[in-house]
């Protein structure tokens, strides 16, 4: 049996007066959405490089990205071999 399919995804950066760079990812595949974080913090003594610091801040959050889709992945394994049948899937609610 082919699939195909389309996930969604938004990347935002804000970046705070004293240096943080933070990111906000969401994924949304159509029945589900999550969300990562991650941040980045400037040392004061640093070169003011805004694109590195987007770069850490959304190569973390898109860590927590993929922690949160392998335990969800776990958890749908776990109840498909517990039941027999395909996991019940939330509408839109982050996990």
């Amino acid at each position: 049996m082919s699939h195909t399919g389309q996930w969604k995804v938004r990347l935002d950066f804000f970046e705070d007066d004293d240096g943080t760079t933070k990111a906000h990812l969401v994924m949304d595949t159509g029945t589900t959405a999550l969300t990562g974080h991650g941040t980045a913090h400037r040392h004061p003594a640093d070169p003011d490089v805004p694109e590195i610091g987007d770069e850490l801040a959304a190569g973390r959050a898109l860590i927590d990205l993929a922690h949160q889709l392998l335990e969800t992945a776990e958890r749908d394994v776990r109840a498909i071999a517990g039941s027999g049948a395909a996991p019940r899937r939330d509408t839109g609610r982050p996990r």
